[in-house]
């Protein structure tokens, strides 16, 4: 085994190892803070970050275990939980949320009064996926709680953001915003070859060096090639799923077809004045079906 074995020349950042080594490393954090800004363009500028532990457990031991991608705080004390979501999970957002309450809850300061104030808690989620409740366009979801009545933020320190990775079909000679080339770079990195001509930005030139393969330890090697190998046997085992899926339904929705044209051939020979046994001879439907045509 060895990088030889690998035609990539960059990580892909949908695996486990690559996400983490770009955006959960002390070494690499000017990566995190970047995108964080880029993100937040409407919100003081971040200068640092500091990573917290990205395990955590419930308040009681029937609680689950809660494990993060990546978790920290800027100088401000403001927390961040940025995920990257792989694969469509059924209680995707209620998942979401109950990640939430972790970074929300820790601030209560143990063995004293406290006055509730709160930082402000930031979740972001990754998706390679996207949502089945949106069009094809809107990739850049943004949820705080509002008054219904009045549509105004409610709370504005507990923001969601879900960015609908799958949506994004900008080209390289589309990108504007430092958003735009965070969303690239996401995108298709794993899929480069060579560093593209809009990405400038010097913390970019970290970033490809950080994300080339060839510079990887031995080490850290043998800890990629297994996440990438977790990551194309789960994407292998979805695209299995989604093609019997497929193949089920259209067989489900032949023999709707069937049983509808039966049914419609049925109603004429009612109408024909047709006795309800020679319908059921020709249509192979049963009386009863017929009956109640």
């Amino acid at each position: 085994m060895g990088s030889e074995g690998l035609q990539e020349r960059y990580i892909n950042p949908y695996t486990d190892f690559g996400f983490k080594k770009l955006f959960g490393t002390e070494l690499n954090k000017e990566l995190l803070i970047s995108f964080l800004n880029a993100l937040l363009p409407d919100q003081p500028n971040i200068r640092d970050v500091t990573y917290l532990n990205t395990e955590h457990l419930g308040t009681q031991e029937r609680d689950r275990r809660a494990v993060f991608d990546v978790y920290c705080e800027n100088e401000d004390g403001e927390k961040f939980l940025v995920e990257m979501q792989r694969g469509e999970q059924q209680f995707f957002k209620d998942r979401s949320l109950y990640y939430t309450t972790f970074p929300i809850r820790e601030q209560a300061p143990r063995g004293k009064g406290w006055d509730y104030e709160l930082k402000k808690v930031y979740t972001i989620g990754i998706l390679n996926f996207t949502f089945d409740d949106t069009d094809d366009t809107y990739y850049h979801h943004e949820v705080k709680l509002v008054d219904m009545k009045t549509k105004g933020v409610f709370y504005d320190k507990l923001t969601l953001i879900y960015l609908e990775m799958p949506k994004f079909e900008k080209t390289e000679d589309q990108l504007e915003t430092m958003f735009d080339k965070w969303m690239f770079v996401l995108q298709n990195l794993g899929a480069l070859m060579e560093r593209p001509a809009a990405l400038q930005e010097r913390v970019f030139t970290r970033l490809f060096e950080a994300a080339e393969i060839a510079r990887f330890s031995r080490k850290e090697l043998v800890a990629y090639e297994d996440s990438l190998k977790v990551y194309r046997d789960w994407y292998s085992t979805i695209k299995t799923a989604i093609v019997k899926g497929r193949k089920e339904g259209e067989e489900i929705g032949r023999e709707r077809g069937r049983k509808e044209m039966q049914r419609n051939i049925a109603r004429q020979m009612k109408t024909d004045g047709l006795s309800i046994e020679s319908i059921a001879g020709y249509t192979h439907l049963s009386p009863e079906e017929i009956k109640n045509l």
